[in-house]
């Protein structure tokens, strides 16, 4: 029986009830609104790279997208140099980000290494390096679960917000039957538009890190090509590179999101706590930076995880929860919940995850 810890990257989760596999966009929309019709609990799964589940079996149907047959097409390309490609979900991000560069196209090479697919992109709004993926998508092709169509969604139907989306906010909403979405939503991603530029130079480069790497001041723009190779080696130095081999990359990527806090909130933390503005009273401080300064170093983990532990932070990235090898879902839910209390504790903050859950609620 196919198992959740089959399909995620931190390699945890029950059995499976109903487990369905993909890879066109007519055998997606078929088997979620087969799923819907029987009254099943669904959970779409495109990667596995951003989500926790529990132990107990999952009473439902997992609809596993793989990869489509083309990673991408051009749909659109203007004399200015704007140019519009198509990719669908089951396509892997990485894999759309190398062919964007072979094809001339920047836009989206800050986001190199990224784990997941690009029907995973909108929903969480991915980003790292200074950029977001909502500043390239033009629109979104989704199946409806409400109406039982598919539609075309534009930046202003998506509502995008720092790690978030409609799509992602829905979850939690009123569905079917007067059941809830469930971990899916009431939208699932089909395709994405992305308007990306015919240019051999990056996007802006705006994070600092990466600028001191490529030797430019923050806001110039560098080789597209230099950046994608930067990024992948920042990212495998932090073990945010998915291989294997090396339990590190065992993980749903950055665990917690970026707290945004009232100004008032954010004056109570310590001095050299960082600080970013986040808008109209609104201070963004650093999650990392608030666990390492609660007491949860790289490689923290509980005492009844064992010796060597089955689940720890990373010993490269204290964002990063860890399994080091058989580790359970409920062992990542005590590490997740230990950090969250320590940092609660001293800061008086409450981190949010970022990962999807299945039977687990914080």
């Amino acid at each position: 029986m196919t198992t959740l810890a089959d399909l995620t990257t931190l390699r945890v989760g029950g059995p499976i009830a109903e487990y369905v596999r993909v890879s066109t966009t007519d055998a997606l929309v078929d088997a979620v609104a087969a799923a819907d019709a029987a009254g099943s609990p669904l959970l779409v799964v495109g990667g596995g790279s951003n989500l926790l589940a529990s132990d107990v079996p999952f009473e439902g149907t997992v609809v596993d997208v793989q990869p489509f047959a083309e990673v991408a097409s051009i749909i659109h390309e203007d004399p200015a140099g704007s140019v519009v490609v198509r990719a669908g979900a089951g396509t892997v991000w990485d894999e759309f980000v190398s062919w964007t560069l072979a094809e001339g196209l920047s836009g989206v090479e800050a986001l190199s290494g990224i784990p997941g697919t690009v029907g995973a992109s909108p929903v969480q709004n991915v980003g790292a390096y200074g950029h977001e993926v909502s500043e390239t998508i033009e629109s979104v092709e989704a199946y409806d679960r409400l109406t039982g169509i598919v539609v075309r969604l534009l930046p202003s139907d998506l509502g995008f917000a720092y790690r978030s989306s409609a799509i992602k906010r829905s979850v939690g909403e009123p569905g079917l039957g007067d059941r809830p979405w469930g971990p899916t939503g009431r939208w699932v991603v089909l395709s994405v538009d992305f308007r990306l530029e015919r240019s051999p130079l990056s996007a802006p480069v705006m994070y600092a890190e990466l600028a001191r790497r490529l030797g430019v001041e923050a806001g110039e723009r560098a080789d597209a090509s230099l950046v994608r190779s930067t990024v992948l080696e920042l990212r495998r130095g932090k073990g945010m590179v998915l291989d294997p081999t090396d339990h590190d990359t065992w993980s749903a990527g950055s665990f917690f999101t970026n707290p945004i806090l009232p100004e008032a909130a954010a004056a109570t933390l310590p001095e050299d706590a960082p600080r970013f503005r986040a808008g109209e009273g609104l201070v963004k401080t650093s999650a990392a930076w608030l666990i390492d300064h609660a007491g949860c170093g790289k490689g923290f983990h509980l005492p009844e995880a064992g010796d060597p532990p089955r689940a720890s932070l990373s010993t490269k990235h204290v964002l990063a929860l860890t399994n080091r090898g058989g580790a359970s879902g409920a062992d990542i839910e005590a590490l997740a919940r230990a950090v969250r209390e320590r940092v609660r504790e001293a800061f008086g903050v409450t981190l949010v995850p970022e990962p999807v859950t299945v039977g687990i609620a914080w």
